[in-house]
């Protein structure tokens, strides 16, 4: 039996309709199928070449974001002084911001001024989604200065914000927006040392490639 040429016409657009539709559906699951990053955890490592308590010297700040740059949601981790509401030496601080804005910050219960030389500084930022927005906090913090620091919930704030998941997040965006923001002369290195990224359902992938974010030998 032959198609007349209208009935084959239709029948072509219906083949093509149920291909887009289709694709379309696999499209659908591939979406559906991409992890969804909930938590980050950035892995830091300072290391102090001679302190200056006089001048309040170095000053360091790391920030992180769950966007691919800093014009929205993020949070900036400062070592040796802080600067919201006004400026003080020494200590540390966590500050959470949307833009220009800050909406939150926290101060450690040990603001003491960096004096020690060849100290090394250890801690882990952490970004969390959460079910009304965001989560930044540090742990596992470790110094001569302010000894352990970050443990039970010590540096954490929690923000409201529109974010579905975390896979915007960049290491890159962490490292361009890092750095010494004085006296880079008396820090030895400023390195991001590990990258880990979970699901709900627990890690997803691990990047232990350091990022050197400042080097005396640079």
């Amino acid at each position: 039996m032959m198609l007349h040429r209208d009935n084959v016409s239709g029948f072509l657009a219906v083949r093509c309709l149920a291909a887009a539709a289709i694709l379309a559906a696999v499209a659908s699951i591939a979406l559906a199928e991409e992890p969804q990053i909930t938590r980050i955890e950035e892995d830091w490592e300072l290391v102090i070449g001679e302190p200056s308590p006089d001048s309040d010297a170095p000053q360091v700040t790391c920030a992180i974001s769950p966007m691919s740059g800093m014009d929205s949601h993020s949070a900036t981790f400062v070592v040796n002084h802080h600067d919201v509401p006004a400026f003080a030496a020494g200590g540390l601080q966590l500050q959470a911001w949307n833009g220009e804005e800050l909406l939150a910050s926290q101060l450690a219960p040990n603001q003491a001024v960096l004096a020690t030389p060849g100290e090394t500084i250890r801690w882990t930022q952490v970004m969390q989604k959460t079910d009304d927005g965001l989560e930044y906090q540090v742990i596992n913090g470790s110094s001569t200065t302010w000894g352990e620091f970050g443990g039970e919930g010590s540096i954490k704030l929690a923000v409201s914000a529109p974010i579905a998941d975390l896979n915007a997040y960049s290491p890159a965006n962490s490292v361009e927006h890092s750095g010494v923001s004085y006296a880079g002369h008396r820090v030895q290195s400023l390195v991001l040392k590990k990258i880990r990224a979970y699901t709900d359902e627990g890690l997803l992938a691990e990047d232990a490639d350091p990022r050197v974010v400042h080097s005396s030998d640079e």
